[in-house]
């Protein structure tokens, strides 16, 4: 039960928000806040409960932001939990923080403190900046140890690292990369940051002033942090506490929620290349040698890790060995993301290579103790600070240690990966081998990722947190939760609420079907009605998206159509996404028509309200890419338990991706215009009527006109 004085603040600062901007009280928003305040109340008892879950679809116009900061923080705040609000984009973060929080703090009575949550690598390491500074000869040897990391050491510009130092003395910067006076490249920032591996903590001389931790030290003061679903990952696969407060103590809140199993699974997920480890090993072996030099390193270590390396190259000529035998003996072999693949079936790799696997994750598991076993001497060092040079060049050679140790560490997460058997009732992993030529060379990729992020979910987030909302304008698919559910690995006692759009879908937007007597698996009839249709439906002066599920068709459209149609394509591929948008909304303001061709990111997070787009068009029903290796391995194992994996996993994404790909149309309620799908089966196959059914109740034309080949 809600306390009544939670229910009193959350009301009250509702009701001040429409009345200081003169807004009308909208039956979602309401309903939405109430939902949520509702299903966190359990937080106030004192026995102890399951962990909160609240699922919130809340379509376009609901005002999420809004309706879910003012039910969660007075509840945080009255029993002194932290809210930790983690977005997908960054687009939306600073929406949150710039927007939505002072417009809450300027219209209401509620009184919170906010801050914005960063991983380390957009702070400056002050330790990095001295030794960048220095230009030693150590320096320089150490730099050099990077390699393939750092193309060029002296790549960085010294006048902007000495501007950068005179900042910070004066204090007016705080080293985070985004409040710099203008925007660095990444050649000159890569140089000064410092990943956890390389990271001292409270040995580095700088631990006191350091950007980092007081950025981090600052979250323990406020109520309310703004981060992102990746560093919200990262701190929980640390154990939880080690970037954000502890996760016992927080409640997050996961917007844009539909992309949390999919980050989670890539923050999972394991890889390596074979050559390009070969190469990495050798400069290991400098390291080795560097640090005995400097006597870090005693002769008999180095000539025992001499050997691990020794055995690792050993190993691996085996493993290269076989993984090209099992690419020769292919019949056919995969292509995906332009790179020739072959993924094991239901994750299970042949057991000879699970044997050679084995001896390289027991070879790793020793190179990577000893190297941290090497670096928590050199923190000893440190902090014993007998001897202020070699505290000092400890000090630099932790970080390139670091370095090695996490490229050791990711050797080993992906052949223990390869080395064992999934459990039987468990998902598997998928497990796939890439094949990459460049440039005349040669190397075979491995990579490893859990198929479902249920269990990792639930072991470090839904078990271990006060308590979670997921929200998104679309989270549901054919009108279920249960691929949301299945994917992130919801508890069973999570609640679910889905609230409509306060749109008026028929009245803004009709969704068109054309008769074209022809199946998208026709890929050139396909594509050569899509070029006939274009300069049909649009004109010199549409606002205009197009969707595309296949890049080849995407380029075999841009190619086909008429030489005066190119100057009003923006085409996704001959621009950065967000400098794309700001072209064409410029295009639009001066008057012009403009028309984008864009793949799927295309198809979310695309805010182009009113008179920026009239007219979507999508090539297709966006099925996923049928050749995704970790897709593969989930629907073999759907299949494997007796269901189809067609309907269960394909047709409901399908859905989500096409209610999404339509919802770019209508921004606001003021907007309208007409949205075109190319693609008949959404009325003459069954699993198509099904997703026609779940998508927005736009007024519908179906076939009512005819495309053709005749005149083409």
């Amino acid at each position: 039960m809600l306390a009544n004085e939670v229910k009193d603040r959350i009301q009250s600062a509702y009701r001040q928000l429409l009345e200081s901007r003169n807004l009308t009280p909208r039956y979602g928003q309401r309903q939405m806040i109430a939902e949520i305040a509702n299903g966190l109340a359990v937080l106030a008892n004192d026995e102890e409960v399951d962990s909160p879950i609240c699922v919130v679809e809340a379509g376009t116009g609901t005002g999420k932001t809004l309706a879910y900061l003012l039910a969660v923080l007075p509840l945080a705040q009255k029993h002194d939990y932290k809210v930790v609000v983690a977005t997908a984009t960054v687009a939306l973060q600073e929406q949150v923080i710039f927007k939505d929080i002072p417009e809450i703090l300027e219209s209401s009575d509620l009184n919170f403190s906010v801050a914005l949550a960063k991983g380390r690598g957009r702070y400056l390491c002050l330790s990095k900046l001295d030794m960048l500074l220095a230009g030693s000869d150590s320096l320089q040897a150490m730099m050099d140890l990077y390699g393939e990391e750092l193309e060029d050491s002296n790549s960085g510009d010294i006048a902007l690292y000495e501007d950068m130092l005179n900042e910070l003395g004066a204090g007016n910067w705080q080293g985070d990369r985004d409040d710099w006076k203008v925007p660095i490249t990444d050649a000159n920032w890569w140089p000064l940051t410092a990943d956890r591996y390389q990271c001292t903590g409270p040995n580095c001389s700088n631990f006191r002033n350091c950007c980092f931790y007081k950025a981090r030290d600052s979250l323990d003061k406020v109520d309310c942090i703004v981060s992102n679903h990746d560093l919200v990952l990262t701190d929980l696969a640390m154990g939880g506490g080690a970037i954000l407060p502890e996760p016992e103590k927080c409640i997050y809140i996961f917007d844009e929620a539909h992309h949390l199993p999919f980050k989670s699974n890539n923050h999972f997920s394991a890889s390596t290349r074979i050559n390009a480890s070969l190469a990495w090993l050798d400069r290991c072996e400098n390291l080795l040698a560097q640090l005995a030099k400097e006597e870090f390193v005693d002769t008999d270590r180095q000539e025992q890790l001499q050997k691990i390396i020794d055995a690792i190259r050993e190993h691996s000529a085996a493993a290269w060995t076989m993984f090209e035998q099992t690419v020769e003996s292919l019949e056919s072999i995969d292509t995906y993301e332009n790179r020739l693949q072959h993924a094991f079936e239901l994750g299970v790799v042949p057991v000879e290579i699970r044997s050679v696997a084995a001896n390289l994750g027991t070879e790793f598991t020793r190179l990577a103790t000893g190297l941290q076993d090497i670096a928590a001497e050199l923190r000893q060092i440190m902090d014993d600070g007998v001897n202020p040079d070699k505290t000092r060049l400890a000090e630099q050679w932790y970080a390139i240690l670091g370095t090695n140790t996490d490229r050791a560490e990711a050797n080993l997460e992906l052949w223990l990966s390869y080395s064992r058997e999934d459990p039987k009732d468990a998902a598997p992993s998928a497990r796939w081998i890439s094949v990459i030529k460049s440039e005349g060379s040669l190397d075979i990729a491995l990579s490893s990722s859990p198929v479902l992020a249920a269990e990792n979910l639930q072991e470090r987030l839904w078990q271990s947190c006060a308590g979670a909302v997921l929200t998104s304008a679309t989270l549901s698919a054919l009108g279920e939760f249960n691929m949301l559910r299945m994917r992130a690995g919801l508890p069973e006692h999570t609640h679910y609420l889905s609230i409509p759009s306060p749109f008026d879908f028929s009245g803004s937007a009709s969704l068109v079907v054309p008769r074209m007597n022809c199946d998208p698996s026709d890929t050139e009839q396909h594509t050569a009605l899509i070029v006939k249709a274009i300069p049909q439906l649009l004109d010199a002066s549409s606002a205009a998206l197009m969707l595309f599920s296949s890049r080849r068709q995407m380029n075999e459209v841009m190619q086909s159509l008429p030489k005066e149609w190119f100057d009003l394509i923006l085409c996704q591929d001959d621009y950065q996404k967000l400098q794309l948008l700001r072209y064409h909304r410029q295009r639009v303001d001066r008057g012009e028509g403009s028309i984008i061709f864009g793949l799927a990111s295309f198809a979310e997070g695309v805010d182009l309200p009113g008179k920026y787009c009239t007219h979507v068009l999508i090539a297709k029903i966006p099925f996923a890419v049928p050749n995704d290796p970790i897709e593969m391995t989930l629907s073999a194992w759907i299949e494997k338990k007796g269901q189809n994996a067609f309907m269960t996993l394909a047709v409901p994404d399908a859905a989500f991706r096409l209610v999404q790909a339509s919802g770019r149309l209508l921004r606001s309620e003021t907007d309208s215009g007409r949205i075109t799908l190319f693609d008949e089966r959404i009325i003459n196959r069954r699993y198509g009527k099904a997703i026609l059914e779940s998508m927005p109740p736009y007024r519908r034309e179906i076939f009512e006109e005819q495309l053709s080949l005749q005149d083409v």
